[in-house]
């Protein structure tokens, strides 16, 4: 199935009965006098959170859903029956707008919320209600008022724990399929991931975790360049990141092995592909500098310990003046460092559910 997380439908409540314009007329009563009934009220339009959704893909062959129309109401009183409501399942974690406005209408963020949409119509008010001293013979009704209608957007976030970031090609897909059963398209050539993959991480006895591997950022993606808007929208939720970087700018030919100022350049290149990612979460959300992170430095297979250790020890220099900071070094290829990478992922998110 497709991943699909934005959706354009429209809404069409119920329209209400029209009341009833009738008159009581029986034998030996002369004088019965109005008798109609209500209308019955049009059906409402509700969403529902469902969990087991994962995609709004439903929503792209049907683009209208309306709800039933109450049935209009009849002599002796009897009023018309009320139309059924129309109950729509959508992923946990799907935004609901106006499309007209803009508005954010509600965030379904927990399984099972719901939220009415559209109301149906008022059923109209039979003769009945209009008879008096000095009009006894009403010969009018209300008609049945029209059910809201409304253009709306869907946008669908995921809802992940955790959030795999960093530039194309990095080796955000070969980590969650490392350290969870999620099965991503992985190749040696950039922009790999096109949707979000969810992975379920467990470690002995600790409550699992769900991580989310993201399509990968560029600079200028809060403008829409590369996968822009559809990779960061997703990020928003999650209570943690893991920041990848691609170690491989590290490697080093013989004739550069004594070079320290070489060695240093790559040590800044690495660095400033960690701001490039930091800087277009800043901008497309100001809130999302303030998550907690761990740094990854992927692919340290091809790297020598040395260069290894000096590169923690350089971004250990640079970010001096955050106080949690946690950056380790990793092989998502061969496994290298998993368990201390979990271990820090773990008691990482426990101290932010505790908090």
């Amino acid at each position: 199935m497709r991943f699909i997380d934005e959706a354009t439908i429209e809404l069409v409540a119920g329209h209400g009965g029209a009341g009833s314009v009738h008159f009581r007329r029986e034998k030996y009563i002369p004088r019965g006098g109005p008798d109609g009934g209500d209308g019955g009220r049009g059906g409402s339009i509700e969403f529902i959170a469902n969990s087991q959704l994962s995609t709004l893909q439903d929503f792209r062959f049907k683009r209208i859903y309306r709800a039933e129309n109450g049935q209009p109401g009849a002599g002796a009183l009897k009023s018309g029956k009320a139309g059924q409501d129309l109950l729509i399942p959508i992923p946990t974690g799907t935004v609901i707008k106006d499309t007209e406005t803009g508005e954010i209408l509600v965030d379904l963020d927990h399984d099972g919320q719901r939220f009415v949409v559209c109301s149906g119509g008022r059923g109209g008010k039979g003769n009945n209600h209009f008879k008096s001293p000095s009009f006894q013979t009403p010969k009018f009704a209300q008609p049945g008022e029209e059910g809201e209608r409304k253009k709306i957007e869907l946008e669908l976030k995921l809802l992940a724990d955790v959030g795999i970031i960093g530039f194309p090609n990095a080796g955000k897909s070969t980590l969650i399929s490392r350290i969870s059963a999620a099965h991503p398209k992985i190749a040696d050539y950039p922009f790999t991931t096109l949707i979000p993959h969810l992975g379920v991480v467990t470690l002995d006895d600790h409550n699992p975790i769900v991580v989310a591997d993201l399509p990968g950022l560029i600079p200028g993606a809060h403008k829409g360049h590369g996968l822009g808007i559809q990779f960061l929208k997703h990020v928003e939720r999650t209570k943690l990141f893991l920041h990848v970087l691609d170690g491989s700018v590290l490697l080093q030919s013989q004739e550069e092995e004594e070079d320290k100022n070489i060695e240093k350049e790559k040590f800044q290149k690495l660095f400033e592909n960690y701001m490039t990612i930091r800087k277009e979460l800043g901008a497309y959300q100001k809130s999302m500098l303030e998550h907690p992170e761990i740094i990854v430095i992927n692919k340290v297979d091809t790297l020598s310990p040395e260069i290894t250790q000096n590169t923690i020890q350089y971004f250990k220099e640079k970010l001096s003046h955050l106080s949690n900071l946690q950056i380790l070094a990793i092989s998502a290829v061969t496994g290298q460092n998993k368990k201390e990478l979990l271990s820090a992922l773990f008691k990482q998110f426990e101290s932010i559910r505790a908090a």
